[in-house]
């Protein structure tokens, strides 16, 4: 078994087919407030030639009051054509820093009927430092449709999420840090409870990750396992809202683990409501 993820591209491998039709590039770049950092402003600067961009905010259910709650089929493949995207297409999903917002883009053009979908190795960040090519040309967007076949299995709704909790069972991988996962930091979003669902595993997604890229398979699977996750059980992942869940996801996959969903709306939705049991501390 080779030991990286299969999911994964490397740079001289992009930058070797840019330009090659049907190759699609998205940027995915996505941040959090204290991150100090816009995506759309950094795409329009300077992006891989040929990139578009999705943007995470926009491409979401209509009237939904959590943030990336996912699109509808319809609506989704609305997007994806929008932008010129083709479920057939070689796609290669890229951020700034390489493994944070990049994974949910890969999740949901999978789950929507995309194949091919892979991840650039150490992001655009790395990119940049090692004089790969840039523009800040817009990309001309050619004419697309994105025919949808989605699969619901892989996304779970709060009301299955309630009844894993309650039963058990399936295994619930919260992609948050230590610190929010047992309560001692607060979230980042006013109005939300800290601490975790019952049962839950903390499984930070810098614990799977290194310098923009995920852990070799080796060590991956050594440290989702110990974390308390039993790889022949299924797994349910989760965070703050529904973005670096996807990084397990991913890792997971890499695996060859295929018992796997997210669940969308991720603790925005259970932490912001007043009726979901919440524990705090390690238990």
């Amino acid at each position: 078994m080779s030991e990286t993820s299969p999911f994964l591209v490397s740079a001289d491998w992009l930058q070797e087919r840019l330009g090659t039709p049907g190759l699609t590039i998205i940027d995915a770049s996505w941040y959090l407030p204290q991150h100090n950092r816009d995506g759309r402003q950094e795409y329009d600067a300077a992006h891989i030639p040929g990139a578009v961009f999705f943007d995470q905010d926009k491409v979401v259910e209509p009237g939904s009051n959590l943030p990336h709650t996912l699109p509808r089929p319809g609506v989704f493949g609305q997007y994806a054509s929008a932008m010129g995207i083709d479920e057939k297409d070689t796609i290669v999903v890229y951020d700034g820093p390489g493994l944070f917002s990049a994974a949910r883009v890969w999740w949901m053009l999978r789950i929507m009927g995309a194949r091919e979908v892979y991840i650039l190795a150490g992001g655009f960040d790395r990119w940049k430092a090692d004089g790969r090519p840039v523009t800040s040309e817009p990309t001309k967007i050619a004419p697309s449709f994105f025919e949808v076949d989605f699969d619901a299995e892989r996304v779970v709704s709060l009301d299955e999420m309630r009844k894993i909790v309650e039963s058990g069972s399936k295994q619930i991988a919260d992609a948050r840090s230590a610190g929010r996962f047992t309560g001692e930091e607060p979230e980042p979003r006013p109005g939300m409870r800290s601490g975790h669902m019952p049962g839950a595993r903390n499984v930070p997604v810098t614990s799977l990750t290194r310098d923009g890229t995920l852990l070799p398979l080796p060590e991956l699977k050594e440290r989702l396992v110990a974390a308390g996750l039993d790889l022949s059980r299924p797994v349910v992942t989760s965070c703050g809202s529904g973005v670096t869940a996807a990084i397990i996801t991913l890792a997971l996959t890499s695996l060859g683990h295929t018992d796997n969903a997210l669940y969308d709306g991720s603790w925005s939705e259970w932490g912001g409501r007043q009726d979901t049991p919440v524990v705090t501390g390690n238990e």
